[in-house]
């Protein structure tokens, strides 16, 4: 697989990651335990995004 390929899946993988904490917090009674959960999911979707932006660009993100 190519590094903009591999860079391409972590992002996807990210993005499914985030969907998947956005998931378990609308599930969540505590309120403290969904905030967390909502700010991970939104740090990997920025990183996920982040990573994405910088494959466009042929950038390697690491």
């Amino acid at each position: 697989m190519s590094v903009s390929g591999e860079s391409r899946g972590r992002s996807q993988q990210m993005r499914a990651k985030a969907q998947e904490l956005m998931d378990a917090a609308d599930r969540s009674q505590d309120p403290d335990e969904k905030q967390r959960l909502r700010e991970k999911a939104r740090r990997l979707q920025d990183q996920s995004e982040q990573e994405g932006r910088m494959d466009d660009r042929g950038m390697d993100p690491m």
